[in-house]
């Protein structure tokens, strides 16, 4: 039958209170392909892949799979289908392994009793076969975001895949992780499996997809081929061509601001010194698990360290004391903005209103009426798509959420910003107008730290790039002598020292 293996949604509207997400979209899926989908943060893409995924029901129009129109109750009949889903928000138990996640819900069963011994079996032949580096006892709380990516994929594909969502896959993953993915992808396409691909990196588009679908503002304004030049597709998301990517720096750099001191945490950190000067963007590079976060951390008080000294202004922050560093003028963007930026289930104002609470209150009561005017200055500064001030931040896209973090802490004042993968599923609309205001907090004396996995993003917005690899500080590079080939000779300097850290 020449229906077999395709899913279609024809003509598919979602109306939420006061947003049209999807208006009469239609898309289809063809076995052994990869159709990328495209658009900015609010486009309508979390919407489509949700309805395919089962989570949410369309309006208007229908699906279809192997040409028969389907009713999705919930995500278990979509699975029944052969359609699983990586989202980018992962859905893990914390408290659970590896291999319990892998298998939640439909662990492998003897005499009516879960068989723990072929659940970490068929885990480890699971992940073996995707060639991943993943302790299937692993307690998954424990791990980074990178690995409980891969924990997300190697439970979807678990299943008996028909049809693969992949939301934002490679965000959080390395360049070599990636390259593991990427090759996932093309022997299950080569078994007939078809995929959506959602990215916001468009040099993955030619190099994993076959077509490309654009959604702008809930309404479908192309299907292009893969190859497509990038100006193209970026014209179709945005409605206008984006011309610079990275504005040009134009911040004067003044006095030490802070300052790092044989910072040590034992078999995590060794010994890093570093200074950042009002004003500067310090870029942070190095390959997943080479310390970054666990730097910023430290800094923000968020973890404690063993040895060393952390100064803002010349004021000294005691170790693992965030209220200090808070005080002194420190702020963090965690990578983990759902899981540790924000409450989901609190509204926007409150959202942006949480690192300057303690600012609005007297005599135990908050001024309500100060934080929602302060709320929707920054909803307008910082251009978050959200019906109201009241909106849940559950109900945003990744980009708005995203905004609402980086605002709630420029709410605050900081004297040193601390970004950690800042534009992780973020847009390339968006991205323009993060990096313009980081350059806008640069020229007005903010040093603001860049954690970034994505290279060209990191020199192009850097002063200057440290370097880190097995928790040390591996170099240094001023913005004239920064490039790709620099950063990643040094960010592999660990495995070509043989370096090892004060366990």
């Amino acid at each position: 039958m020449a229906d077999d293996g395709h899913l279609e949604l024809i003509g598919v509207s979602k109306i939420y209170p006061g947003v049209r997400a999807l208006d009469a979209v239609d898309f289809d899926l063809r076995p052994g392909e990869v159709h990328v989908l495209l658009g900015e943060n609010g486009a309508g893409k979390s919407t489509l892949i949700k309805m395919i995924a089962g989570a949410h029901r369309p309006d208007t129009g229908e699906i279809r799979v192997d040409g028969k129109q389907v009713r999705f109750h919930g995500p278990e009949d979509a699975e029944r289908l052969g359609i699983a889903t990586i989202h980018q928000e992962m859905a893990l138990v914390p408290q659970l392994t590896v291999a319990e996640n892998i298998y939640l819900g439909r662990p492998p069963r003897r005499f009516g009793v879960i068989d723990r011994r072929a659940m970490r079996r068929q885990a480890r032949e699971l992940i073996e076969r995707m060639g991943l580096d993943l302790d299937v006892d692993a307690i998954v709380g424990e791990l980074g975001v990178a690995h409980r990516q891969l924990v997300e994929i190697a439970k979807a594909l678990s299943l008996d895949t028909r049809f693969l969502i992949m939301d934002e896959p490679t965000a959080v993953l390395s360049r070599s992780e990636v390259d593991r993915l990427f090759g996932i992808v093309g022997d299950l396409t080569a078994q007939g499996v078809g995929v959506v691909f959602i990215s916001h990196l468009l040099d993955e588009v030619a190099e994993i997809g076959d077509r490309v679908s654009v959604l702008r503002d809930g309404t479908k304004v192309g299907e292009v081929p893969a190859d497509t030049d990038q100006a193209e597709l970026v014209r179709l998301m945005v409605g206008r061509s984006v011309d610079q990517q990275y504005p040009p720096r134009e911040a004067e750099i003044g006095d030490v601001q802070l300052e790092v001191r044989g910072l040590t945490s034992y078999g995590v950190l060794s010994d890093i010194s570093f200074t950042a000067r009002a004003g500067e963007v310090l870029g942070i590079g190095g390959l997943v698990g080479a310390g970054r976060t666990e730097l910023v951390r430290a800094l923000f008080g968020a973890d404690r360290y063993d040895r060393g000294e952390v100064l803002v202004g010349g004021r000294s922050i005691p170790s693992g004391d965030i209220a200090a560093a808070r005080a002194a003028g420190l702020a963090l963007v965690p990578e983990d903005r759902a899981g540790q930026g924000l409450v989901l289930g609190a509204s926007v104002a409150e959202n942006l209103g949480m690192a300057t609470i303690s600012d609005r209150t007297k005599a135990g009561l908050v001024d309500l009426a100060a934080q929602r005017r302060e709320a929707a200055e920054s909803v307008q500064r910082l251009r978050i798509r959200t019906p109201g001030l009241d909106q849940p931040a559950l109900a945003l896209s990744g980009g708005n959420q995203q905004k609402i973090v980086i605002g709630k802490w420029l709410l605050a004042e900081p004297r040193v910003l601390i970004l950690d993968e800042p534009t992780r599923g973020i847009d390339v609309g968006a991205r323009a107008e993060i990096y313009e205001l980081i350059n806008e907090l640069a020229r007005a004396g903010t040093t603001v730290l860049v954690v970034s996995s994505d290279l060209p993003e990191l020199l192009g917005l850097s002063d200057r790039v440290l370097v880190m690899a097995d928790g040390r500080l591996r170099g240094e590079l001023d913005g004239a002598e920064a490039t790709q080939e620099r950063v990643l000779a040094l960010a592999v300097s660990a495995e070509n020292t043989g370096g090892e850290s004060d366990a």
